[in-house]
């Protein structure tokens, strides 16, 4: 895949970008490698004071850098200007609570003296430069979330970003460098996919984060794996959305517009099958049908746009095999269905597809198992919380889940048996600094975000010393 901005809007390319040379790899991962030497024995106060001028640097660059990733993958302007106001928050986040989450951990008196020790204790120490491959549909978001705690917690950070989004990419890595981190600390790699295995085993990257596919995920963790350096993985989700009969389901209805049209329905994170039971089964599909075909579907470059093109003409072309394909097979279109109409200037050669609701979801549908990344909806009725449940783990996938009840036990029920890294209730799943992020299942491995996330790439070093001499 070449590195190039191509404008899924119109299908132009604006500029397109040569992959470093082998020589120019060798040299930045030199670079990463001499600078964790010295970056790690940097204070907290240090590091606090360069990522909180990264975040001012950010809200200043919010309008021009949200415009760049809009012309690069296509999410509505509005949605890009949050994005960029969320990194920003997320850094002084890290920035306010590193020092704290990674303080000295001791253990309880009467066991460090059950150890045979006079003293001992937990210090996390940064592990050294981190190779994060990172995707394009929240160019800034997926970056930042990994970058602001590995750079507060001493380590070394080299993006290999998805080749659709490369100004965005080096608008990262100069960011860190206006922000005064010292040469090395955070590079932008601009290379294909080709590359990652051979940066991956050398010997100066130490551990590697993901956010992407499962064949990437897959790839990336075997690499991983042979070399015994640690990953994280945030791989794929088929979110459920459950709405049971104690729901507001006037809220719920809207809230679920959001949730799956969100980011363009490119979010792993996106709610994407809706289990609704059967009590409140016909109000729910008649609004939710309602606010999904009232979207309005146009330049994302435009502040009433609800929902721009998709980012690539292939996903595009995937996600039309899996409506085609649940139609064929008896699935009804309440609404959409296919590429939208009325699209002029140059907007008719864009990767737009129309928010769509399928009923009638049947096992055997390829959508019933595959995620659907676009503004496609699955809609289910059921009988029973039972069969919600059993319908909502029915997926290889784990991220995340939603569901809208008001009910005691029903509550219980779900946080209990869901298969899924986080539940959400009566409102939409989102990614918060203060809040671990991650799947389980084939939506991958170790968490980010919160504590959990700044001690993935720590080394949790026991400290111990014998008895004192009497």
């Amino acid at each position: 895949m070449p590195i190039a901005t191509v404008n899924p809007a119109n299908g132009e390319t604006l500029r397109t970008f040569d992959a470093l040379e082998a020589d120019e790899i060798e040299r930045r991962l030199t670079a990463a490698d001499a600078a964790f030497r010295e970056y790690r024995t940097t204070g907290f106060a240090e590091r606090a004071r360069l990522l909180d001028r990264a975040a001012d640097l950010l809200d200043e660059d919010q309008q021009d850098i949200a415009r760049t990733m809009t012309l690069e993958m296509g999410k509505p302007v509005s949605a890009a200007r949050a994005e960029a106001a969320k990194c920003a928050k997320a850094m002084r986040w890290y920035a306010a609570h590193a020092e704290e989450l990674l303080a000295d951990e001791h253990p309880a008196p009467a066991d460090v003296e059950d150890s045979g020790a006079s003293r001992a204790f937990v210090r996390y120490r940064p592990l050294g430069p981190v190779l994060a491959v990172m995707p394009w549909n929240f160019p800034l978001w997926q970056v930042v979330r990994f970058a602001a705690p590995a750079l507060m917690a001493g380590n070394t950070g080299l993006l290999k970003h998805a080749s659709n989004v490369p100004q965005t990419a080096l608008y990262l890595g100069d960011l860190f460098r206006r922000a005064g981190f010292p040469a090395g600390c955070f590079q932008t790699l601009l290379v294909g996919s080709k590359a990652v295995e051979g940066i991956l085993r050398d010997r100066r990257v130490v551990a590697a984060t993901l956010t992407g596919s499962e064949p990437a995920g897959r790839s990336v963790a075997s690499v991983a794996g042979d070399e015994v350096k640690h990953t994280v993985l945030e791989l794929g989700g088929s979110d459920p959305y459950l709405v049971l009969p104690s729901a507001d389901v006037a809220k719920a209805a809207r809230t679920a517009v959001t949730a799956r049209a969100q980011n363009n329905g490119q979010s792993c994170i996106a709610a994407k099958r809706f289990i609704v039971h059967t009590a409140v089964y016909e109000e729910f599909a008649e609004r939710f049908t309602v606010g999904m075909r009232d979207l309005t579907v146009g330049d994302p470059l435009e502040e009433s746009t609800d929902v721009g093109p998709l980012a690539s003409e292939q996903g595009r072309a995937d996600l039309e095999e899996l409506v085609d394909d649940a139609v064929r097979r008896g699935a009804s279109a309440l609404c959409g269905g296919g590429r939208p109409g009325g699209l002029r200037g140059g907007l008719e050669n864009g990767w737009f597809y129309a928010p769509t609701v399928l009923a009638g979801i049947t096992s055997d549908m390829r959508i019933h198992h595959e995620e659907t990344f676009g503004p496609v909806a699955s809609l289910y009725r059921v009988d029973s919380l039972d069969e919600a449940v059993e319908l909502a783990n029915d997926t290889p996938f784990g991220l995340s889940s939603n569901v809208w009840t008001r009910d005691t036990e029903e509550t219980e029920r779900c946080i209990r048996d869901l298969e899924a890294g986080g539940v959400f209730f009566n409102g939409m799943t989102a990614s918060h600094p203060a809040l671990p992020f991650g799947g389980v299942k084939r939506s991958g491995y170790g968490r980010e975000l919160a504590g959990h996330g700044i001690r993935e790439f720590c080394n949790a070093t026991t400290v111990w010393f014998g008895p004192q001499p009497r």
